[in-house]
């Protein structure tokens, strides 16, 4: 497979998208180490295969650099580096101190800083690569997650310096999900009908499977990325339609997903329901969870 024989950590790995990435590494041959605060429900596996837990608080530097000294002494080596740990409460700015702010930037971008740096050696020695899972978030005003969408911003700026800067040893790149469908979708976008009207609202007609993430992780990790660095991939299904489109007016008839309407007013399967994405626990660009949702 692409990746025998490499080793990739995964954090946050142990559920949502992060337990996504893990599989399709394990998939693609990968020996693949998961950390996060807590351990799984389950061993996270994959074609017949299972990842290594290893627990580690991100936010702590000393234990980052322990974690990453337990990787190398029991897999001598360290090829790909996922930094997937991350998330945020939904939370309006003026609804939370600067403290609270501040720790959403310190979860999603100063702490895939301090590991990419307790990581580098490794990785120097191996020519590895950096995988960030940044966020449509970043690119676009996020109202309730805005030191999410900022912290999110800052990590691709921060991939992109990284790609310059440890080139030609290292590769960087970021990977820019929109909506993902994981087991707690259901806390967000309530039932199956109301995730399938938000799938609706995206131009493919669904929300990403984790896997499909973590196979975009797979392609940029694998050899035939090895002219890619410093790039953002957007694996979002399109994006979203933008909203002038739907408020325009042609020959005095208004248009809702592209088709026109009487004086009545449309009818739309989940109107009032908005598109976006969440945190790498959930959906990918607007989340709406806990930090423990995608650090696991």
């Amino acid at each position: 497979m692409e990746l025998d024989g490499r080793v990739a950590v995964v954090t946050g790995g142990t559920r949502g998208v992060g337990a996504g990435i893990a599989r399709a590494f394990l998939a693609a041959g990968a020996d693949v180490v998961v950390c996060a605060r807590r351990p799984p429900d389950a061993p996270v596996a994959s074609a017949g295969r299972t990842a290594r837990f290893l627990p580690v608080d991100l936010r702590d530097p000393a234990a980052v650099e322990d974690f990453f000294a337990e990787v190398a002494r029991r897999h001598g080596r360290l090829d790909v580096l996922v930094n997937n740990a991350g998330g945020a409460p939904y939370r309006l700015l003026r609804d939370g101190g600067p403290a609270r702010h501040a720790r959403v930037l310190e979860l999603n971008l100063v702490a895939p800083l301090t590991v990419s740096l307790a990581a580098h050696g490794l990785l120097h020695a191996a020519r590895g690569c950096v995988v960030m899972v940044g966020s449509v978030s970043a690119t676009r005003p996020s109202p309730g997650t805005a030191a999410y969408g900022a912290a999110k911003a800052g990590l691709e700026n921060l991939a992109r310096s990284m790609a310059v800067e440890w080139a030609p040893e290292v590769r960087v790149n970021t990977i820019v999900p929109g909506m993902v469908r994981t087991e707690l979708s259901h806390l967000h976008y309530g039932d199956a009908q109301g995730i399938a009207a938000v799938g609706r609202t995206v131009p493919l007609g669904r929300l990403a499977e984790p896997d499909e993430i973590g196979d975009a992780a797979v392609f940029l990790a694998s050899g035939r990325a090895a002219y890619i660095s410093g790039a953002s991939l957007l694996v979002h299904g399109g994006g979203e339609r933008p909203a002038f489109l739907d408020a325009a007016t042609v020959n005095g008839a208004a248009t809702v997903n592209g088709a026109a309407v009487g004086p009545e007013g449309p009818t739309v399967h989940g109107a009032g329901v908005a598109g976006g994405g969440g945190s790498a626990g959930t959906p990918a660009g607007a989340p709406t969870v806990t930090t423990d949702d995608k650090e696991g």
